[in-house]
């Protein structure tokens, strides 16, 4: 029998900021939560709209996410981007998964009329709040319209 190596420790990270914002920790703006995907609005948005789909389980890499779970993060992305353009109207909702700023998989869903507007750069780092308030009301709208109304926080 293999004694264990003092050296390897297994360890669980530390909760990331969605971890924390999921878990209710840190207050956030949810327009959509099941028992395994959560939406929620950034606090840094490019555009008005921007919303994060994260799988609730905390998952570096998406690529290390499995692929059950990843098929349920892709339908929550086209639910949520649908309502994103019901209740927005641009020509298309980009979606981008960076990755860099929380070590917790994440997908952007940021409405757009043009691809120039997919950039970082455009960040508004200090946003109305009552601005974001109004953009997750729009969305839930949307969602609550499309007949998914079980899924979107009161």
């Amino acid at each position: 029998m293999a004694e264990a190596n003092p050296d390897q420790t297994t360890s669980t990270p530390a909760p990331s900021v969605f971890t924390l914002i999921i878990r209710g920790d840190i207050p956030g703006r949810f327009v959509w939560r099941d028992d395994e995907v959560v939406a929620f609005m950034t606090i840094g948005p490019i555009r008005p709209g921007h919303t994060l789909v994260v799988p609730i389980e905390q998952i570096d890499h998406w690529t290390d996410v499995p692929a059950e779970l990843w098929a349920r993060v892709c339908s929550v992305q086209q639910i949520v981007g649908t309502a994103i353009l019901d209740a927005f109207a641009p020509v298309r909702v980009g979606s981008i998964i960076a990755g860099m700023e929380v070590p917790h998989c994440h997908v952007h869903l940021i409405p757009i009329d043009s691809e120039a507007q997919l950039s970082f750069a455009n960040v508004d780092p200090n946003p109305d709040p009552a601005a974001l308030d109004d953009a997750a009301e729009r969305i839930r709208a949307a969602l609550r319209s499309a007949g998914h109304g079980a899924f979107v926080p009161a």
